[in-house]
């Protein structure tokens, strides 16, 4: 499936350690001629840490896609109304962000985005990156794996020596995942061996 002129969605949360392998695939969609639409969660849009400078991934974001990227809850409500996206990725989506989601709590541009884009009956898919998927995020994984319209990157565990309840989507495999996505399914499996 050709992703060309696919209106596309990219919500960033605050797991910095992934950006390095986010952005090539943001470069990927690009270069396939989809749109692409970026939102930035609080956190993600203004803390600078080792992994580099908040100011710098809102640039490069811009410099990618042509975009402003969505900044406020208020920008973000619209994407539902004005049904703005054909699908919406929460790249990367952090322990916090699947908590908050699979318990309907909308404070961030990223969840507003979510909530606004799934009330369209449209596809959100989650690249996960969390410390606790294992432990206490196990239970909203489970309860989002049965929401009609919500998908996954697969994912599997990054460290299982020194993090054992961490895992972290194949980000590799966004473009799959999406093309599955927007014919309703998902792509298998969803948990794949260590990296």
């Amino acid at each position: 499936m050709s992703l060309e002129n696919v209106k596309i969605g990219i919500a960033f949360t605050g797991s910095f350690c992934t950006y390095n392998s986010v952005f090539p695939e943001l470069e990927k969609l690009a270069d396939k001629g989809a749109y692409i639409q970026t939102i930035f969660s609080n956190t993600s849009q203004s803390i600078d840490s080792r992994f580099g400078e908040a100011r710098n991934f809102l640039e490069r974001a811009k410099d990618i896609t042509g975009n402003d990227p969505i900044l406020t809850i208020e920008d973000a409500e619209p994407i539902g109304p004005k049904a703005l996206l054909d699908i919406l990725v929460i790249l990367p989506c952090t322990g916090n962000t699947l908590a908050k989601l699979s318990h309907g709590i909308t404070d961030s541009p990223v969840l507003m985005a979510a909530k606004a884009h799934l009330r369209n009956d449209r596809p959100l898919v989650l690249s996960l990156s969390t410390n606790d998927a294992l432990g206490m995020n196990l239970k909203n994984i489970g309860l989002v794996l049965n929401v009609k319209n919500i998908y996954f990157v697969p994912f599997g565990q990054d460290d299982p020596i020194k993090k054992p309840n961490s895992m972290i989507a194949h980000t590799s495999l966004l473009v799959p995942t999406l093309e599955q996505a927007l014919h309703g399914k998902q792509l298998q499996p969803v948990i794949q061996s260590p990296f």
